[in-house]
């Protein structure tokens, strides 16, 4: 598919896409509306694994965009959707917080640090070293290892934090051992998102500001892809990568459907 036009459903991401800083990007309320509208099936997508839906529900409508938390979709909850397929009723340590620990909790896991079935490390403020100890003797013992997304750091006011993906490093150097990415850049996470609201690759189209994770992922699934210049991509950035979106666009503004012209007659 390279035609906007059969796009029926849509995947975005959040920030970069919707949001900068906590501001609403310019035609992504209008946008969100748009596809109310018309009923068009959509998810917001997003790596942090750190909030519930309900969390960046309540986060988006202080933005100003209302969001629903059922349109929601994150790497914690892509890895508990995950986790539950392969092993129903299983279960894990976890480091991470609420968004993580409670979308394992509704897939039916068991949180525990007694031979769990897996180690799942997710973003959080709180890395501690008991814990990662903790992590990496398990993952000697045989649980498996699983990581909500790759991003190495994340952003804050002061500068870059160190975030899953780092940390993961630390746990893999100790252990000699790779976890399983569940998150973006890993296509399983739009899969997983087109389950939850019916999708098909044909006729989904993919939103997103980086090359590396949402673009990539995005024709690895299949799907229409979106690169929008309002994140931290620029056309210098897309000549690095041998891959290119199916459009670039200047913001979400770019998808909004013409007024109609009103005749004098």
């Amino acid at each position: 598919m390279t035609d906007r036009s059969e796009v029926e459903c849509w995947l975005t991401d959040m920030d970069g896409v919707l949001v900068h800083e906590n501001h609403p990007v310019p035609g992504a309320a209008e946008l969100l509306e748009q596809w109310r509208d018309q009923d068009k099936p959509y998810l917001v997508l997003t790596n942090n694994s750190i909030f519930t839906p309900r969390d960046l529900s309540a986060r988006l409508r202080a933005s100003g965009l209302i969001v629903p938390e059922d349109r929601i979709w994150t790497s914690a909850l892509a890895t508990a959707d995950f986790l539950a397929a392969q092993i129903p009723g299983g279960s894990a340590f976890v480091i991470g917080e609420a968004g993580l620990t409670t979308a394992l909790h509704e897939a039916g896991f068991v949180m525990t640090e007694t031979a769990p079935d897996y180690v799942v490390v997710g973003e959080t403020r709180n890395y501690s070293f008991e814990a990662i100890t903790k992590a990496i003797r398990l993952i000697g013992d045989g649980s498996r290892f699983i990581v909500t997304n790759p991003d190495a750091t994340g952003p804050s006011a002061e500068g870059p934090l160190p975030a899953t993906g780092a940390v993961a490093a630390l746990i893999s150097k100790a252990t000699g051992k790779e976890p399983y990415v569940v998150g973006k850049p890993n296509p399983m996470m739009f899969r997983s998102a087109m389950n939850k609201i019916g999708a098909h690759s044909e006729n989904t189209g993919m939103i997103g500001d980086r090359m590396d994770t949402d673009v990539v992922a995005g024709i690895e699934a299949g799907l229409h892809t979106i690169l929008v210049l309002t994140g931290i991509s620029d056309e210098a950035e897309i000549q690095k990568y041998p891959f290119r979106p199916a459009e670039v666009l200047n913001s979400v503004a770019d998808l909004l459907d013409p007024e109609p012209v009103e005749s004098d007659v």
